[in-house]
C-alpha cells in the first residue's frame, strides 16, 4: 500500500487512448473513452485522426474543444515515430533536422491541446558507428527538443526502446544516464511494461535509476514482446500494479494496443477486457 499521504494506485489513472482507433473515426474513440469513464486520453500523433505535418493550430484547438466536450482532457501527446521516417539520433542530417522540426510543432500542438506531456524516443544511430556518436546526436536533439517545449510549459518524456528499435537507449540505466546527461528540468522517463520486460527489468529497476523522473506508463501485456492486450501475453499485472503502488506513483497509465493489427478492427471490447484486468489485479485500496 502507498505511504505518506500519497494516493493508492487507482484505475482512475488510465487514460483514453486512441491506439487501435486509427481505422475508426476519432468520434468513435472519443465517446468509448468517455463512456468508460476515462477522464484523460494519451493522443497517437497518426493520420487520419491526428496527422502532426499538417494540422493547423486552429484545428488542434478544435480537437481540443471535442475532446473537452465529453469531459476529457488529453494529457499525453505521442507523434507517431520509431518507424521510417522519424529519427533524432540520424547520421543524415537533414532526416535529424526534419525529426527535429516535428518534435518543436508537437510541442507546440501540445500547449495547443493543454496537454501536459509530450513523448519522444531517443532514435538510432548506424549500427556500423561508435555508439556514441549516434548518443551525442541523439542528446543533444532531446536536450533542443526539451528546451523548446520548456518554453510552451510541455514536459517531455523519453520512452526506452528495445533492441531491434533503437541502439542508444534500450533500458532505465541508460535512460537516466541520457536525462542526466541533457540536465533538463522539464524532461522525464516513460516505463512501458513490455520494453521493460524485454530488457529484463522490473518496475523497481525503473524507480531505482529514475525515481520520481518516472512520469508515465504504457501498461501493456507481452511475451515478453508484442504490445497485447492483457491476457494475451505472460507478463505479471499484478506484480506491476502492486509495484507501481508500493513506489507511489500517481501519474497516468495507458494501454498501447498494438498487437497484430488485430486489436484495430474493434477496439473497444480490447479496451474493456484490459481495464476489467486492471480492476481485477489493483490492489484493494485502488478498487473504485
Amino acid at each position: 500500500m502507498t505511504t505518506g499521504g500519497l494516493m493508492p494506485l487507482s484505475d482512475r489513472q488510465i487514460t483514453g487512448a486512441n491506439f487501435a482507433y486509427q481505422h475508426l473515426p476519432f468520434e468513435r474513440f472519443l465517446d468509448d473513452a468517455a463512456d468508460l469513464g476515462r477522464e484523460r486520453v494519451e493522443l497517437w500523433g497518426i493520420a487520419p485522426q491526428f496527422h502532426l505535418p499538417q494540422l493547423s493550430d486552429a484545428e488542434a484547438r478544435a480537437v481540443r474543444r471535442r475532446v473537452e466536450s465529453r469531459g476529457l482532457t488529453v494529457h499525453c501527446l505521442t507523434p507517431e515515430q520509431v518507424m521510417y521516417p522519424v529519427n533524432v539520433a540520424s547520421p543524415d542530417t537533414r532526416l535529424r533536422a526534419a525529426s527535429i522540426a516535428l518534435f518543436r510543432r508537437a510541442a507546440e500542438l501540445c500547449a495547443e491541446l493543454g496537454a501536459e506531456l509530450l513523448l519522444l524516443t531517443p532514435g538510432r544511430g548506424f549500427e556500423d558507428e561508435p555508439v556514441e556518436a549516434g548518443w551525442r546526436r541523439s542528446a543533444d536533439a532531446l536536450g533542443e527538443i526539451a528546451a523548446y517545449a520548456g518554453a510552451l510549459g510541455v514536459t517531455c518524456v523519453v520512452e526506452p526502446l528495445q533492441r531491434l528499435e533503437s541502439n542508444l537507449v534500450n533500458d532505465s540505466r541508460t535512460l537516466a544516464r541520457m536525462l542526466d546527461e541533457i540536465g533538463a528540468p522539464n524532461l522525464g522517463a516513460v516505463l512501458d511494461t513490455v520494453g521493460m520486460a524485454v530488457a529484463g527489468e522490473s518496475v523497481d529497476d525503473y524507480f531505482d535509476a529514475l525515481g520520481d523522473r518516472v512520469r508515465h506508463v504504457h501498461l501493456i501485456d507481452g511475451r515478453p514482446a508484442g504490445h497485447l492486450a492483457w491476457g494475451d501475453g505472460e507478463l505479471p499485472l499484478a506484480d506491476y500494479l502492486a509495484a507501481l503502488d508500493r513506489r507511489g506513483y500517481q501519474g497516468c497509465m495507458t494501454f498501447e494496443l498494438f498487437g497484430d493489427g488485430s486489436y484495430a478492427l474493434d477496439p473497444r471490447p480490447v479496451v474493456e477486457r484490459c481495464l476489467a484486468a486492471v480492476r481485477d489485479a489493483l490492489p484493494t485500496t485502488g478498487r473504485s
